[in-house]
């Protein structure tokens, strides 16, 4: 049975399966010994989803209209590790999920997943942002980090918004609230363009990214 604090749960949604403490389980979950693992992505669903062009969340086919759910720093660097979904499964997912609707919360250790969990490409940033940002486009690219290739790992580049919405506690976020999410979250953007090999390349790292900056504060209500 639902939580009776969750939002209207969203038509696709509805075929979903309910875990013990009344969350609806996303298309995405790992499940392990017949429970699911929120802790853990299932790595088949991943390629599915960006193969068939399918929900993140509900696993059912996508229109044009995609939304990823995202934290703020990846609206700046466009990088995302998670396919999109549904407008409506990714608005319930920013007001329902207990990580993303309650910016206190933290991830919970996961040493014991060696054994199922998909490791996402790129930095990931162990950090609850505080916000959640949907970014609303048409379009993305997949491209791979070449990790190794056994496991060569693969990102999301998003395209251009046609909106966006920030959410944080189950509404919708403040000025205030995006800002000191974007402001804590930008010294692991810094130290990564610190990790380039030459002066010249940070030189330019940094550039690129107080250009991203600005275009991404356009996008702020």
């Amino acid at each position: 049975m639902l939580r009776e604090n969750l939002p209207a749960l969203p038509a696709r949604m509805k075929s979903l399966p309910v875990s013990d403490r009344g969350y609806p389980v996303p298309w995405f979950v790992a499940w392990v010994d017949g429970k699911p693992e929120f802790r853990a992505m299932d790595g088949r669903k991943w390629m599915l989803a960006v193969t068939k062009k399918l929900c993140w969340v509900c696993g059912q086919p996508l229109g044009t209209r995609l939304a990823f759910v995202v934290g703020p720093m990846c609206g700046i660097n466009r990088i995302s590790s998670e396919p999109p979904s549904h407008t409506e499964c990714a608005e319930f997912s920013a007001m329902g999920c207990p990580f993303l609707s309650m910016p206190k919360m933290v991830r919970r250790d996961d040493s014991d997943l060696a054994d199922v969990k998909v490791e996402a490409a790129g930095m990931m940033l162990e950090r609850n942002p505080g916000v959640t940002l949907l970014w609303f486009t048409r379009s993305y690219e997949v491209f791979s980090v070449g990790r190794d290739e056994v496991n060569p790992g693969y990102l999301i580049r998003m395209g251009d918004p046609f909106d966006v919405a920030f959410y944080a506690h189950g509404r919708r976020a403040t000025r205030e609230e995006i800002e000191k999410s974007v402001e804590t979250g930008l010294p692991a953007l810094l130290e990564a363009c610190g990790m380039e090999k030459t002066p010249e390349l940070r030189a330019a790292a940094l550039a690129e990214l107080d250009q991203r900056k600005e275009i991404f504060y356009r996008l702020l209500p």
